[in-house]
């Protein structure tokens, strides 16, 4: 597959909006231009530079930098909530965000160091962070064989990655690799580094506008300030992982919602009654009417759920400032229950949802023009990314048993 041209959008260093409210102002005006050819582009396998470019230019980058560090001090069901809103213009766009928002929430969490304030500048001004850590050909997923070797007073960095989802539309990506000494370590680098080449061979059946696909590493200078330990395990990383998981099940429910506004204006605009149908038109039939409300009250359940795990999510985030150890851990355990919990029921609620919306028309439902299965591959993708039946096992053996080995170690939640 050929590598991806141009590989990323000069970042602009827009005026950044530091009231929260104007900046949350600016959401739905990107979202309704993310969502103009959406379908087309999924069709061609367009990849939605000029989304980010114009993400970029709002600021919204920044949601989650607290007032006190210049930012504007989004909250966790601020940042949920835009990321749904732009998932129902483009899911792709909402999920290739994901790493970028990771980032930062290390960066709120962690302590002030003068390296952290580098990177905090960085995101002021509007760059956007990618990364990649999982690598094909392995044993097992999270095996790592990318090395990190000393050349000088600098480093090398070689290897191949996956799952690059956002990082062609970034300006900074972090990877992971071994040492010589054989320890993982993460090295965070310019994407225009000499030697990082961004591969355009994302082949999923759904998401494929994400970018998702490979990095090579091939003898990529590190510097000694590039790099540093990882682990998923710290406080800090078992929320992080918990959060990265609702922003996947944030980006499904925007496809949800994508569902039920491009449903709705199929049976407006084009759907016919069918020829056993007592009704005149196809908005006036009682059965498209029922699907649909059925839709309608699918994406109202897992907007409403979503909502939840993120409010407990934030109760976490103030959790970490309070300094009580006890109630710190006791609010990682339940935004992580509440976050598996969620994305199990979720799950259903919204493959049905992409499923029944080709009940509302007969064969004009399946048009390729109108691309109604994006949603239904974009969803079934998302849930593919982590077992949902291992989080249904784990949160039943938590119940039976009490048992919380897999909440406590940040892979899977």
């Amino acid at each position: 597959m050929p590598t991806i041209a141009p590989v990323i959008q000069p970042a602009q260093a827009a005026p950044q909006a530091t009231d929260l409210a104007a900046l949350l102002a600016k959401v739905p005006e990107l979202a309704a231009e993310i969502a103009k050819e959406a379908a087309r582009r999924d069709l061609e396998r367009e990849l939605p530079f000029e989304a980010f470019r114009l993400f970029r230019e709002a600021g919204l980058g920044t949601l989650r930098i607290p007032t006190d560090l210049g930012g504007p001090g989004g909250s966790v069901v601020d940042y949920i909530e835009m990321i749904m809103t732009i998932g129902a213009a483009d899911s792709n766009v909402a999920h290739a965000l994901r790493s970028h928002f990771n980032f930062t929430e290390g960066l709120l969490l962690n302590p002030n160091t003068a390296l952290d304030r580098t990177q905090l500048g960085r995101v002021l001004s509007g760059k956007l962070f990618g990364g990649a850590h999982t690598e094909q050909g392995t044993k097992r997923p999270g095996e790592v064989t990318a090395r990190l070797t000393k050349s000088g007073d600098n480093y090398r960095l070689n290897g191949r990655k996956w799952y690059a989802t956002g990082t062609a539309f970034s300006d900074f990506a972090s990877f992971s690799a071994r040492n010589e000494e054989d320890q993982l370590v993460g090295v965070l680098l310019p994407v225009d580094r000499k030697g990082i080449t961004i591969l355009d061979d994302w082949d999923g059946m759904g998401q494929r506008l994400t970018a998702s696909g490979g990095v090579l590493l091939e003898d990529v200078e590190v510097l000694p300030h590039e790099i540093s330990t990882r682990g998923l395990n710290t406080l800090v990383g078992r929320h992080s992982s918990t959060l990265r998981q609702l922003h996947l099940a944030a980006s499904m429910a925007g496809a949800v919602r994508g569902v039920l506004a491009e449903g709705t204006d199929y049976v407006r605009r084009q759907a016919r009654s069918t020829a056993h149908s007592a009704a005149e038109t196809a908005n006036a039939d009682p059965f498209v009417q029922k699907i649909l409300g059925e839709i309608a009250a699918g994406s109202f359940a897992v907007d409403t759920l979503i909502r939840e795990s993120a409010r407990a999510l934030d109760r976490t985030v103030a959790a970490f400032s309070e300094g009580d150890p006890e109630k710190l851990e006791a609010a990682l355990i339940e935004s992580a229950l509440t976050t598996a919990r969620t994305q199990i029921v979720t799950s259903q609620l919204a493959l049905a949802a992409a499923t029944n919306v080709f009940e509302l028309g007969g064969g004009s439902a399946t048009s390729r023009h109108l691309n109604l299965d994006r949603h239904w591959r974009n969803i079934r993708t998302v849930l593919n990314h982590n077992p949902l039946l291992h989080k249904a096992r784990v949160v039943g053996d938590y119940y039976i048993n009490g048992t919380t080995t897999h909440l406590e170690e940040g892979k899977v939640f």
